[in-house]
């Protein structure tokens, strides 16, 4: 495609998009379920056909490296979770509407802040094809029109969701061009919708360090990101050791590709010899490279001396650095200069622990005596979410429904003139 063509498809797929963002700031709550029900649907009932279209993504991607895989790999029971995902989306409250806070005013005038759709989101991101039909439905039962943009490894899968969105929207009137698909795996297509900041409202890049930093450089309107997920375990001198081992395994071990997978695992030195041990024996037994201080390799042979660098890598492999610290003050300080502010858990019985490690530590989640894993929309409460974001303005955490939202406020009177 020539650069004139694919700025007028650039152009085009916006100018819809803007268009029916002004339609579905009106559009009724009941016509956004009726889309999210359908295509939950029809996503279930054609998932032979979307296997079919994602085996064709898997045969290509050779290359890949097995977590990428992973990412891309979709199977029975993901279709399943994302028809699930969909139907939780389906039961929230409209968020459109909602009136956040309102008050009348001594010369008569009511002041409403009322929540708003953003408007055009542009959402780029790269594997994961399940991403595609969450991100649509957080995206239109928050009232706004998306731009997708997925990586070419997953073209084949996204395509087939895409197709069963656009006839969800059909049988149900939602706006056509609510839920586009950039359906060429030019890169060139990136640069375009990022200078667009008079037709797209916000853009939000899921995926890569590289991904994110291009976007940040280049888009013309606000992001909403996450650089890295350098997620932290750290086990307090009062862990519980059937929780630390529990929740240490899980972090790290149940999808070690993802970004609120654990990547480093700190731990407080007198139960370095008791509780540390037990969790690096599991660890090392399920595959994961233990990479450690000083102090770790001399308990645990098995671990590779770890560099400064190690300390603050988001590995997205079977590969964990591991720190033995004097104090929990010690861990704070050590997590603090090294995350990448996702998500920290704390291992502890003591409660006085829990409040400063939570009061101290500035990540988007921070868990007591629970899996990283749960920094994740579905799993506290928001249905799905569109990205976790690490930032603190517009939005931060898991991002869902009402983070795809903004307010006005609606005055309403009865003749007032300002004197």
């Amino acid at each position: 495609m020539s650069e004139t063509k694919l700025r007028e498809y650039c152009l085009a797929v916006a100018g819809r998009a803007e268009a029916a963002a002004y339609e579905m700031a009106c559009v009724s709550g009941a016509v956004k379920n009726a889309w999210l029900h359908e295509a939950a649907n029809l996503i279930e009932s054609r998932t032979d056909y979307i296997l079919a279209e994602n085996r064709k993504d898997i045969e290509a991607a050779s290359e890949l490296a097995p977590a990428e895989i992973d990412r891309l790999l979709l199977n029975h029971k993901r279709i399943n979770d994302i028809v699930i995902a969909i139907k939780e989306i389906e039961m929230f409250p409209d968020p459109v509407g909602g009136i956040i806070e309102s008050v009348v005013r001594p010369n008569g005038l009511e002041v409403q802040k009322v929540r708003v759709p953003l408007g055009v989101i542009f959402f780029i991101y790269e594997s994961r094809p399940n991403v595609t039909p969450d991100a649509a439905a957080i995206c239109v039962k928050s009232g706004n029109a998306v731009i997708l943009r997925g990586g070419k490894e997953a073209i084949n899968s996204n395509i087939a969701f895409a197709n069963i969105l656009s006839d969800a929207a059909v049988k149900t009137g939602l706006p056509a061009d609510a839920v586009q698909l950039v359906r060429t795996t030019d890169r060139k297509v990136v640069g375009e919708f990022l200078g667009m900041a008079d037709k797209i409202t916000i853009t939000i890049p899921r995926g890569g360090e590289s991904l994110i930093r291009r976007v940040v450089s280049e888009a013309k309107m606000p992001v909403i990101k996450h650089f890295a997920g350098n997620c932290h375990v750290y086990i307090d001198r009062a862990a519980d050791k059937n929780i630390a081992v529990a929740v240490t395994l899980n972090s790290k071990c149940q999808r070690v590709g993802v970004c609120n997978a654990a990547e480093s695992l700190i731990v407080h030195s007198e139960v370095a010899d008791t509780i540390l041990l037990c969790v690096l024996d599991e660890l090392s037994q399920r595959g994961i490279e233990i990479r450690g201080c000083n102090k770790t390799c001399k308990i645990f042979p098995k671990a590779i001396p770890a560099t400064e660098t190690d300390f603050g890598l988001e590995y997205h492999d079977a590969i964990i650095s591991v720190k033995i610290v004097d104090s929990i003050d010690e861990a704070i300080k050590h997590i603090n200069f090294y995350s990448d502010k996702h998500t920290e858990t704390i291992i502890t019985t003591d409660l006085t622990a829990a409040r400063k490690f939570t009061a101290k530590i500035d990540s988007s989640a921070v868990l007591v005596n629970a899996s990283t894993r749960f920094n994740d929309g579905g799993q506290i409460g928001l249905g799905a979410e569109i990205g976790i974001s690490t930032d603190k303005l517009h939005a931060r955490g898991p991002c869902g429904i009402k983070e795809l939202t903004t307010y006005k406020y609606i005055i309403y009177g009865n003749g007032q003139i300002r004197e």
